[in-house]
């Protein structure tokens, strides 16, 4: 007596029917091939962003008050958002940061990266990179974080245009 693993679909007559359920090649929605109707969120609801789209709109806020008064000195500058620091201090206890890092102790929170030229002799522009994690778990949402992600950008943008913090809050004469 012989028996099959994998018993074959019989029709009336005893013969083995059509193969139902192939599998295609590539990804498989889920077991049976339904998948999601839609999308879970409306793309218009607040739950629909991501933390890091939030954190994106906060900076782009905490920034548009800056660029309103600094716009024609600051055109160069580009702002970007990084999760977490590439660069960390060899011996925590007795770090110095350049003036182009504004850091909380031993862990950065943006680093200014001016003006120069890439590895293919193209210029790029000044950069400003924010980061979030860290930033983050130093303020609750909402108006902590960004008053946070203010001072942050106050700082690189008086370190990037030589002039002092107040002045920056001021704005230009």
């Amino acid at each position: 007596m012989r028996i099959d693993p994998k018993p074959t679909p019989r029709g009336a007559s005893g013969v083995p029917g059509p193969r139902r359920g192939r599998r295609r090649a590539g990804r498989h929605r889920d077991r049976r091939g339904r998948g999601l109707r839609s999308p879970l969120l409306p793309q218009g609801v607040p739950a629909h962003n991501s933390r890091s789209d939030e954190f994106d709109a906060v900076a782009l806020e905490a920034f548009a008050e800056i660029d309103a008064q600094w716009h024609d000195q600051i055109a160069g500058l580009d702002i970007a958002v990084d999760e977490i620091p590439r660069l960390l201090p060899k011996d925590p206890e007795t770090v110095e940061w350049p003036d182009e890092v504004t850091a909380d102790g031993a862990v950065p929170l943006a680093r200014l990266i001016p003006a120069g030229m890439d590895v293919s002799g193209a210029p790029t522009r000044a950069q400003i990179i924010l980061f979030r994690r860290p930033l983050e778990a130093r303020a609750k949402k909402g108006t902590e974080l960004l008053d946070l992600i203010h001072e942050v950008l106050v700082q690189q943008v008086a370190t990037h245009l030589g002039v002092d913090e107040d002045t920056i809050d001021r704005g230009p004469e």
